[in-house]
């Protein structure tokens, strides 16, 4: 039987699209001030807990965060696309009171039942799940036995958490990840995936986290 692989699923620090409250999909938007010392922070927390690999989104504020985990570590993170957020056609980049304004019925899809919403151009959760799960699964298999820091974005790692453990929809609000926080996913070979944690924060407790829950 192989030996357990432990996951530390991280979400990217703040950006600015986080600040302006905008729906952000595969927008490239770097790391803010507040978002590199929340990663810095994250770095520290994160020195000793033996981690021999980090994979990331290709997205700057993913890789931005995981090249200061990274540089903690002693790692360079290997850019996996099947990790990007999700593509959110032409919502992307638009201020979310903007479209608060002009689509609220698909906002209020949006809250209510997110997996059910179609925007032109974009995928759905549904699409995101499957894509993460696919990539969550290489990599595994690809360093089974080994703890990996998993660097992505919300509206990626929640539905590819609910594909690994089976949470049936709707299952996106029922998962919280803030910026720069992270959780504890296990596979073994017998059982699966197992949650062993969700959204640590300790490390950003003298740091500003914006709560923008209700976007991308």
């Amino acid at each position: 039987m192989s030996a357990k692989t432990t996951i530390y699923f991280i979400r990217h620090g703040e950006c600015a699209g986080n600040r302006e409250r905008r729906i952000r999909g595969c927008v490239d938007f770097p790391l803010n001030e507040n978002g590199i010392k929340q990663a810095r922070a994250l770095a520290e927390r994160m020195k000793e807990l033996g981690i021999g690999r980090i994979v990331t989104s290709p997205l700057s504020r993913a890789v931005m965060t995981a090249e200061i985990l990274g540089l903690r570590l002693g790692l360079s993170p290997v850019v996996k696309d099947g990790f990007r957020n999700i593509c959110f056609g032409s919502w992307e980049n638009r201020l979310q009171s903007e479209i608060i304004e002009e689509f609220p019925e698909m906002w209020k899809t949006w809250l209510t039942a997110p997996e059910s919403l179609r925007v032109d151009g974009a995928e759905n959760i549904e699409e995101v799940r499957r894509r993460s799960l696919r990539e969550l699964e290489r990599t595994v298999a690809e360093y089974a036995g080994e703890t990996i820091a998993l660097v992505s974005h919300r509206a990626l790692l929640k539905p590819m958490l609910a594909g690994a453990l089976g949470i049936e929809r709707p299952c996106f609000w029922r998962l919280h990840l803030d910026n720069a926080a992270y959780g504890i996913l296990t596979h073994g070979q017998a059982k699966g995936f197992c949650l062993c944690g969700l959204n640590y924060t300790e490390h950003l407790k003298k740091l500003e986290i914006v709560d923008d829950f209700d976007s991308m």
